[in-house]
């Protein structure tokens, strides 16, 4: 007992142990022994074609490399006794020439033994057999009489072949039978009539057997069929065919169906597992039966089901035991159905559970070799070392299991497993390898592996050794790698990333140890960005003749070389030069219908790839419609019907019918309705007496399309008028007459020849008969002797040969209108304001109007101004209209202080009537207009004079003038405003204790007692010193002194200079615009200097040389416009450096400052001194006098600083200099930069064109940084520097 649990215990240490061998079992390396192992070999059965060599294959590798023999029939064969066998170099496959000899000779049973110093390998039994394609044997097929509606089978009965044959059945004429549902043919070559028909009576029905290794055909005798009505079938007439065979058992009629293959209720079949079952089934009657299957207790296996001969024959692939069952066909026709069941099994040939595999063990180890199968019934096993049967009791066998334990050198072989039952056999071989050899890392060293991010990641350490090595494995040479999301570590060593990141990226080493040594391996894993597609192609729809463009834009990693692949319908892309490929895109250019399809760009990398499709759908106008045809015809309608054309992938939205009217407009196609794009019919309605012609065009997306062939003439016959003219009007148009006027029917409206039309008026309100008068096809007729504007009814009916046309309805109109005979009496005025009056008047009697009333007009006219002593001739009357009975109305916009003349007329559609008598009014004072003009004279530094001229208009008594002024700052901000006042007389002012070189802005309003009016503003420099001022401008909207007009877009340009530069400023007119300023040296040749403004009408210039003058532009310019403006150029000249300077040597301070500093020096001196004469010499001065070393440095009279003591001569500094440690200069930033462009701001502007924007372009501070730093001095060579 004990001893068993014992061995229990180690055979689980064993299996544990071998599981791992077969887990971790590698291909041995070249260069190491190895027992042999077949690796290629011929099929289990070979049929050989008579007419060609046969080459029996068997290859095997070992080391060394093994040799070859073979057996046949269980017997040693002998190649080299036999001449016409051949046995391949260094192979053992076999060459068998049968030429001139009898092939059956070489047929039988062989197999392959590969064997080398470590053992023995075999092949499979071989089986060898020669392909035969025998005669059909000799047969005189009678003929065959049949009766119409029975069934009938044709057997064909092909000679046994090897292997078996392919059967059709054809005729002469080589062509093959049609099949269907009532006639086909079974699996075994037989034809079926599951009911025979006339037309199946033919004497060529021939057989035909394929034979495919020998590619011959072998052919039956014809059958004659011959299929007659019952009523012809009689004895005389089978007497006449001499017929053997007579099928006449049977009626004709129709009959329930009933199986004809296989026969009876239930048959049987048996299938091999893996192969591929074929159940058929064949029924008769009349009708033709359907056949239908199901799998009683079961489903159908769908994926592996298919149906062939019309469902006669079910087929299902890779048979397995859960096929079996009762497999149930069913036959149906009108008058019932049949069943049949076959029931199926399954049976097994031997198949691998698990093969052995190859084993590679250490001295003393232990392994086990197992061999598992599977088969219906349960398969023998045998096993076998080298070729014999296994008898060593080193070796344990357990059924499908051989355990060997502590293998030891010398000991290699190969073993034999061989699985058999009655439907076939398996054999296996498996080599046991003992080898005591140190790991070896098979994978390449310095691989690199490259993934994309989100995929799996798999590092390969492939090893060999003996005992097997153990794997580890670290990340960078310094993490250790442990089982564990989210690496997993396999047993063949492979490390595996399950979802790699680009933080996996890196490098990775693999070491492989057993007892014998170590080894290790690096690999590197390279995480790249996924390539996907960003923009996908979308859906076109496009014309014929017209562009596609498919984009397909990608993003993918900047390391990987990509490549855009475009295809169509899944295939290349038509070898077209429309077809033009771009980096991202496709186009497609002139489409043609062939263009249709999808479209697919495929973004290949090295790694991955990513894909998106898109439809081109092309659409033209449809083709016309054909065929018309004209139904159903009555006096006034007909119905349309037509065939649509071709829509060409846009459906058709409507059709439009035409008619052209042969008779009064021929060649002029009018449309007549439209109907819907899904019918092909329209009932039209037509008029009398026309000679109608019809045609069809279609309308989809893309248009209409061409019009169809027009119908056939269809004429309507005459008949009265359907309807009157329109637009019937009475209008007179002089006094005492009345025109009526109409639109005439056209000759489409007409209805009949004759056309004419009846006249009638009256005059309304007054108890009279209707006068008439009959007129011609015309458009109007003229009533004289009228009364002047009255009211008539008038009407005017159509009529022709074929009678009147339906009553028509009244019309008012009015007969001619005279000009007015009476003026508006009672005109009064009332002034409101000096701007504003309101007239009024009696409005005249309507009788006197002799018209329709439109309204008054009131003429007016200025006269002269209250002030004024003569009339204004060059006034002009002004005139307002009042439409309607009006009885007043107002006079806007008048002169202050004038004297006006006034008078009314009654206005009406012939003219205007007397007018009334005149009325004068005076309008009282008002506010002056502005001043006529503004001046800045004689400017200086704190004063300067203003100069102004009277309004153009007073509007009253001039009472005098205002004037505001106030200094603007550089930041363009406004200071206090200081007002002053003027008498009417007074137009200069000298303004004193102003700024010197300050800007003001000044505002004028002339002034009644009514008060002031607009104001117009100027602005203005004082003066500067002459240290500072070069030159004063003052600009406004008009051309000013110093500077001449530059166009419509510049205003004035001014120039002054400040301690920093020289500023220029200018009035613009356009609108966003960018501004430069460039300027250069006067007479030179050099190129212009520019620099940008930023948003304002303002600019500094700095870094000008003292004494130079420039000359300087404004220059605007807009990106959107290639229009360049300009202004003038200005010179600017630069003063040279001032004289008036501050001689600081006799400052005070300055002289304090000296003292000081002259006081401490002496102090230092004499600490010195002292402590020289105290201290004695040190070691160092002792060298120091002794070596006179130079590179000890005096006190630096300069800057007060000590020269430093070195020692070294790597550090020596030069001799009275300091070298900072870190010291830099930071230069000012250019102003010339032309980086970066402003927008231009728009100035506004008062009554008077001055300017009045906001000021910008804020003065700029210059900065000048400097950092310089020393490196202090070593406190022992400070110490030093005192000794």
């Amino acid at each position: 007992m004990d001893r068993t649990r014992k061995w229990a215990s180690g055979l689980g240490v064993v299996l544990f142990i071998v599981l791992r061998q077969l887990t971790l079992a590698l291909e041995v390396p070249l260069d190491l022994p190895q027992p042999p192992t077949i690796t290629l070999q011929s099929p289990k059965d070979y049929i050989f074609d008579p007419r060609e060599n046969i080459v029996i294959h068997c290859e095997a590798k070992g080391k060394p490399h093994p040799s070859f023999s073979w057996t046949r029939n269980g017997t040693h064969f002998d190649v080299e006794k036999d001449s016409k066998v051949l046995m391949k170099p260094g192979s053992g496959t076999l060459v068998i020439d049968i030429s001139g000899e009898k092939a059956e000779a070489y047929e039988g049973t062989y197999q392959c033994t590969a064997h080398n110093d470590h053992g023995t390998a075999v092949s499979n039994n071989i089986v060898i057999r020669q392909s035969r394609s025998p005669l059909w044997s000799k047969e005189r097929n009678e003929a065959i009489v049949v009766q119409k509606g029975i069934s009938l089978v044709l057997q064909c009965r092909p000679p046994a072949g090897l292997p078996p044959p392919v059967i059709f059945w054809m005729d002469n004429n080589f062509q093959r039978l049609p099949l269907d549902k009532r006639v086909s043919q079974a699996l075994n070559g037989d034809l079926y009539f599951s009911n025979i028909l006339p037309e199946d009576t033919r004497s060529d029905y021939i057989c035909y057997a394929r034979f495919p290794h020998t590619q011959t055909i072998q052919q039956k005798q014809p059958i004659s069929v011959t299929v007659l009505e019952m009523e012809t079938m009689n004895e005389t007439v089978a007497a006449l065919y001499n017929v053997t065979d007579f099928y006449s058992d049977s009626p004709v009629g129709e009959r329930r169906p009933g199986f004809m293959m296989p026969l009876g209720v239930t048959s049987t079949k048996m299938v091999l597992r893996g192969e591929t079952l074929e159940l058929e089934c064949i029924a008769e009657g009349l009708p033709t039966p359907e056949i239908s299957w199901q799998k009683d207790g079961g489903e159908l296996p769908t994926s592996r089901l298919s149906y062939q001969n019309f469902k006669k024959t079910l087929k299902i692939s890779e048979v397995n035991e859960g096929d079996a069952g009762d497999y149930r066909c069913t036959a149906t026709n009108s008058l019932g159905t049949a069943h049949h069941v076959i029931k199926v099994t399954v049976k097994a040939a031997p198949f691998w559970v698990s093969a052995p595999r190859n084993l590679i063990l250490a001295p003393n180890e232990t392994g086990i070799l197992t061999c598992r199968v599977g088969g219906v019934p349960k398969p023998k096993i045998n096993w076998f070392v080298n070729g014999v049967p296994i008898e060593n009791h080193s070796r344990k066998v357990d059924d499908d299991t051989v355990i060997l334990s502590n293998v030891q050198s010398g000991s290699s072989a190969v073993y034999q497993c061989n699985a058999s039952n009655e439907f076939g056999y398996l054999i296996a071989n498996a080599f046991v390898n003992v080898l005591a050899e140190p790991p070896r890392v098979l994978t390449p060293p310095n691989r690199v592996y490259q993934v994309i991010t989100n995929s799996p990641a798999l590092l390969h350490c492939a090893s060999f050794g003996s005992p097997i090595p153990t794997i580890t494995w670290f990340k960078d040479s310094q993490t250790s790698i442990k089982n564990g999301d989210p690496y997993v570590i396999h047993e063949n060593g492979t490390l595996e990333i399950h979802v790699a990141q680009p933080l996996n990226s890196g490098k990775y080493t693999c070491i492989a140890t057993n007892n014998l040594g170590i080894k290790e391996n690096h690999v590197y894993l390279e995480v790249k960005e996924p390539t996907r597609i960003l923009k996908q192609p979308e859906y076109k729809v496009v014309q014929r003749g017209m562009s596609a463009v498919f984009e397909c834009k990608v993003k993918h990693d900047p390391t990987l070389i990509p490549t855009m692949t475009w295809l169509k319908d899944n295939g290349e892309l038509p070898d077209d030069e429309r077809f033009e490929v771009d980096t991202d895109s496709l186009i497609i250019k002139d489409i043609t219908d062939e263009d249709e399809g999808t479209y697919t760009c495929i973004m290949n990398t090295t790694l991955d790839q990513d894909s998106a499709s898109a439809m081109l759908t092309v659409v033209e106008k449809p083709d016309p419609p054909t065929d018309l045809e004209l139904t159903d015809q009555t006096e006034r309608s007909v119905q349309l019907t037509w065939i649509p054309g071709d829509e060409h992938n846009s459906p058709t939205q409507t059709f439009l019918i035409q008619y052209e009217d042969l008779l009064h407009q021929p060649g002029v196609w009018v449309n007549l309705t439209e109907v819907a794009g899904t019918s092909t019919t329209a009932q039209l309605n037509l008029s009398p007496y026309v000679y109608y012609s019809f045609r069809v065009l279609a309308l989809n997306q893309v248009g209409y399309s061409d019009p169809s062939q027009p119908s056939r003439q269809y004429r309507t016959n005459p008949a009265a008028p359907d309807e009157n003219p329109s637009d019937v009007q009475g209008e007179g148009i002089e006094p005492g007459n009345l025109v009526i006027s109409w639109t005439p029917l056209t000759g489409f409206q007409s209805n009949g020849p004759g056309l004419e039309y009846r006249v009638q008026w009256r005059q309304k309100d007054v108890d009279e008969d209707w006068s008439s008068k009959t007129v011609a096809n015309v458009s109007q007729f003229v009533v004289s002797g009228t009364p002047t504007y009255v009211l008539y009814e008038i009407k005017v009916q159509a009529l022709n040969d074929y009678g009147n046309g339906p009553e028509p309805e009244v019309v008012i109109g009015y007969s001619g209108e005279d000009l007015p005979l009476s003026a508006p009496d009672s005109v009064q005025i009332m002034v409101h304001n000096s701007t504003l009056a309101e007239v009024h008047w009696e409005p005249v009697a309507a009788p006197s109007v002799r018209g329709k009333l439109q309204g008054y007009k009131v003429y007016y006219r200025r006269e002269r101004g209250l002030h004024e002593t003569e009339e204004d001739a060059e006034q002009q009357d002004q005139v307002l209209t009042f439409s309607g009975n009006r009885s007043e109305g107002r006079l806007p916009g008048l002169q202050p202080y004038s004297l006006y003349n006034l008078y009314v007329k009654v206005l009406n559609s012939k003219g205007e009537g007397p007018a009334s008598p005149s009325k004068t009014f005076e309008t009282p004072e008002g506010v002056p207009g502005p001043p006529s003009f503004l001046n800045v004279l004689n400017p200086s530094l704190d004063a300067l004079s203003l100069e102004w001229g009277p309004p153009v208009n007073n509007n009253g008594r001039l009472a005098g003038y205002t004037l505001k002024y106030q200094p603007v700052n550089s930041t363009s901000e406004l200071g206090p405003i200081k007002v002053m006042t003027f008498l009417a007389n007074e137009t200069t002012i000298t303004l004193g204790n102003l700024n010197s070189s300050m800007l003001y802005k000044f505002y004028l309003s002339a002034k009644t007692i009514k008060g002031s009016g607009p104001t117009i503003t100027e602005e203005a420099f004082t003066a500067m010193d002459t240290a500072r001022t070069h030159t004063f401008f003052v600009w406004t909207k008009k051309c000013l002194f110093l500077l001449s007009c530059v166009g419509p877009a510049f205003g004035t340009v001014n120039t002054s200079l400040s301690g920093d530069g020289a500023v220029i400023r200018w009035e613009y007119f356009g609108h966003h615009k960018t501004f430069y300023v460039e300027y250069i040296v006067e007479n030179s040749k050099e190129d212009w200097k520019k620099e940008l403004v930023n948003g304002s009408h303002s600019h500094m210039i700095k870094g000008l040389k003292p004494g130079t003058s420039y000359r300087v532009r404004v220059v605007a310019r807009d990106p959107a416009v290639p229009t360049v403006h300009s202004t003038d150029e200005v010179v600017v000249a630069v003063p040279a450096a001032p004289s008036r300077q501050v001689d600081i040597a006799t400052q005070g301070w300055f002289i304090g400052l000296m003292c000081a500093i002259a006081l401490l020096i002496l102090v230092l001196l004499i600490v010195c001194f002292i402590k020289r004469n105290k201290g004695g010499k040190y070691p160092v001065k002792e060298k120091e006098d002794a070596h006179q070393d130079p590179e000890i440095q005096p006190m630096k009279e300069d800057d007060g600083t000590f020269g430093e003591y070195s020692d070294t001569e790597d550090h020596k500094p030069l001799k009275g200099s300091r070298t900072p440690s870190n010291g830099t200069v930071r230069r000012d930033e250019s102003d010339d930069s032309l980086v970066d462009y402003g927008e231009g701001g728009d100035g506004q502007f008062n009554e008077d064109g001055s300017f009045i924007g906001q000021y910008s372009g804020k003065k700029e501070k210059d900065t000048h940084e400097g950092n310089e730093s020393s490196e202090a001095p070593s406190p022992v060579n400070a110490m030093n520097s005192f000794v």
